[in-house]
């Protein structure tokens, strides 16, 4: 089970408190551990990533292991302390202002 931090926002949206756990087949990558969240959490869809691209949204960013892996390939692997549960990936949301 993959372990997934969400920010508080999106926690609400999906009716959760703390992290969730989801299911990823194959390899743990960005868009394979956001597929199953979208899934198990069809709420979710669009607040993330475009729901037509797949392209993370503006003001969002994936951590894995303390790394920012935003602008990595979505489909490059995540370390393995990530897909093993050991430490979880986690969504924030950047603060802009002025």
């Amino acid at each position: 089970m993959i372990r997934v931090i969400l920010p508080a926002h999106l926690k609400n949206l999906a009716a959760v408190s703390g992290e969730v756990a989801v299911e990823v087949l194959g390899a743990a990558t960005q868009r394979s551990v956001l597929d199953a969240v979208e899934s198990a959490y069809p709420m979710l869809c669009g607040t993330m990533r475009d729901r037509a691209t797949k392209r993370r949204r503006p003001f969002v960013r994936f951590f894995a292991c303390g790394l920012d892996v935003s602008l990595e390939p979505d489909v490059k692997p995540l370390p393995e302390a990530i897909a093993e549960g050991r430490e979880p990936f986690m969504v924030i949301g950047a603060i802009a202002g002025g």
